[in-house]
């Protein structure tokens, strides 16, 4: 498998199937049993450091520019030169020759660059000249990854870079990596900026690793389309071809419509039927049925306002939500939300203001922190009755199997599930709540590519109320027809897509006013 300058390699595949494994035998923490890993001559390679510990005596500039070694160590042995009060023949020849190897690098703009890049990931100029761990930890998230990009390498891996990230600063990533001359391989579960920054797929899947062009919208709609195509035996093969040929022509044409970047003008040129694949991925089912239709009083708030540790999260909230509106929130301090949906199942108490639901509501609710839900030492079967009427292992099996809890699996103890299993049985819980109406705090957490595509494509169809917060443009802009943005000084609230909302230049002054 080679990888080529100007591409950007999506890397995906279940929990647990090795894409960071694959990354980390790429870089050489992980050794490969056979086969090998080379690279051009003098080619350089950048990894997104995960230890966010690791800096934190470093001033936050140095920290960045520390992300090209090589121009590093010669700031370093040139500080060192120059300090010198005994300053010999000698010291003089190898300082030009550093001096030289150092213009040839474009050291002479190292601190500006280094600069450039944390201000657009939103870290201010006041905070350049700090150390590291006196930072939150999302803004050494954004150091960390503005090392990795520092300095323009060769080869850049990227584990999870959207991770604590928020929605601004991951479309601006999605920018500058769209524009990106160089090679760049990722493992994201965000499809959105996957489709937006990638122009091949490597597929990991039952040990083997595959390669598909095109990002990871086209490798799902193709693979499903070649799955079905499997499964229906009397459509004559030329049908078929004919049927996947249209299909890339619409892609092909979709794409020519949206924002135009380098990485999507190169994928188009690449995708071909050849590589179409009906894929052997298992999706959860999930479906949510609400036991009655709500009706047109859903909930109604007002001025609601709390504080968390002398700061104001939001103030003064005024808003109705009625029949059919899907809802994202947004704010700039993810407490917000988490906080907001607290008060509405009435887990915590405003500091002023009240909310009345109607009486026609049934809530299910997905928490940001499921710990709780967890500590007990009993198994799924017994966890899941605790939330059921109907308590019969048939029935609540139905459910577990749904969520791809299978055979011995439903045995297994709660208190030792992954993140993502835990979402899954929190997924189960809502399903068997029948509800109307579903608070989903970051609801993607955890979860894999495909157990989020199914949670995705299931609250698109749901016919009852959603109040979400998200960190996934795609769940946002595909679920969601109402946005709802919250600060401290106030509130917008806009019935609108999300796309629409972050692109209104009209709005931006009133956003900005709301912190």
């Amino acid at each position: 498998m080679i990888f080529t300058p100007g591409n950007c390699y999506g890397i995906i595949g279940a929990n647990g199937a090795g894409k960071s494994t694959f990354l980390k035998m790429l870089y050489g923490e992980v050794e490969n049993r056979t086969g090998s890993v080379s690279f051009g001559q003098g080619e350089r390679l950048s990894v997104l450091k995960q230890d966010h510990f690791e800096f934190d005596e470093c001033v936050v500039l140095d920290t960045i520019m520390m992300g090209h070694s090589q121009l590093w160590s010669i700031m370093k042995e040139k500080e060192i030169l120059y300090s010198k009060t005994d300053f010999t023949d000698k010291d003089g020849i190898r300082a030009s020759e550093l001096e030289e190897r150092f213009n040839e690098l474009n050291g002479w703009n190292a601190e500006s660059d280094a600069a450039s890049l944390l201000s657009g990931l939103g870290i201010k100029e006041e905070q350049h000249y700090k150390l590291l761990k006196e930072l939150t930890g999302k803004e050494k998230v954004k150091v960390l990854l503005a090392q990795a990009l520092f300095g323009k390498p060769d080869n850049l891996l990227l584990d999870e870079p959207t991770n604590d990230l928020d929605l601004e600063t991951v479309n601006w990533l999605e920018n500058y990596l769209s524009e990106f001359e160089n090679t760049v391989l990722v493992v994201s579960h965000d499809r959105h900026f996957l489709d937006s920054i990638c122009t091949q797929i490597v597929d990991i899947d039952f040990g083997r690793v595959q390669q598909f062009s095109g990002n990871y919208s086209f490798w799902y709609e193709s693979s499903q389309l070649a799955l079905r195509q499997q499964l229906t035996q009397n459509k004559k093969a030329e049908e078929k071809k004919k049927e996947l040929l249209e299909f890339i022509a619409r892609f092909r044409a979709n794409v020519k419509k949206s924002k135009q970047t380098t990485s999507r003008k190169k994928m188009i040129e690449k995708l071909n039927i050849e590589e179409i694949r009906a894929s052997t991925r298992k999706y959860p089912g999930i479906i949510f049925t609400p036991g009655r239709e709500p009706g047109n009083n859903i909930v109604s708030v007002k001025g609601l306002t709390k504080s968390v540790e002398g700061k104001i999260l939001f103030k003064d909230l005024n808003f109705t939500i009625n029949k059919f509106d899907k809802v994202a929130f947004l704010s700039r301090d993810s407490r917000a939300m988490t906080v907001l949906f607290e008060i509405l199942k009435g887990h915590e108490k405003p500091d002023h203001g009240t909310f009345e639901w109607g009486q026609t509501i049934i809530k299910a609710y997905l928490p940001l922190d499921n710990e709780k839900f967890f500590v007990n030492d009993i198994n799924l079967i017994d966890w899941l009755g605790k939330y059921s009427d109907d308590t019969s292992e048939l029935y609540l099996r139905g459910f577990l199997g749904k969520m791809l809890f299978s055979g011995e699996d439903i045995y297994k103890k709660v208190n030792v599930l992954s993140g993502g299993e835990k979402v899954r049985c929190m997924i189960a819980r809502m399903m068997i709540r029948n509800a109307n109406v579903m608070l989903l705090d970051t609801p993607t957490n955890h979860l894999d590519l495909e157990s989020i595509q199914a949670f995705n494509n299931t609250l698109i169809k749901f016919k009852g109320n959603i109040l979400m917060s998200s960190h996934d443009h795609e769940f946002i802009q595909t679920v969601c027809n109402r946005v709802i943005e919250i600060g401290p000084k106030g509130m917008i609230d806009k019935q609108t897509q999300y796309d629409d909302y972050i692109s209104d230049e009209n709005l931006m002054e009133k956003r900005n006013k709301l912190y």
